[in-house]
């Protein structure tokens, strides 16, 4: 099976950001236009395996990879917030 575990990083790391922004919608429809958003501009983490899965976590725990996914989340909850599609 193969994965984009870029997913499940945001999954986990949205829920805190949107906690932050308190002004914002978060319908079901807006918070997957934030992920939409972000998705397109994190590059892919592709996973097939295990050893694949264990290679990723370590490069999540790096600062600089997490500082760049949460711009791009934060970018996103600013584009979806001031353009919201529902």
């Amino acid at each position: 099976m193969i994965k984009n575990y870029m997913e499940d990083i945001i999954d986990h790391i949205l829920p805190d950001l949107i906690k932050e922004h308190k002004d914002i919608c978060t319908c079901d429809r807006c918070i997957e236009d934030i992920k939409a958003v972000a998705l397109n501009k994190l590059p892919p983490l592709y996973i097939v395996t295990e050893k694949g899965l264990v290679y990723t976590k370590l490069n999540e725990l790096k600062s600089q990879f997490k500082i760049n996914v949460i711009t791009e989340l934060a970018l996103a909850i600013e584009i979806v917030s001031q353009n919201p599609n529902h």
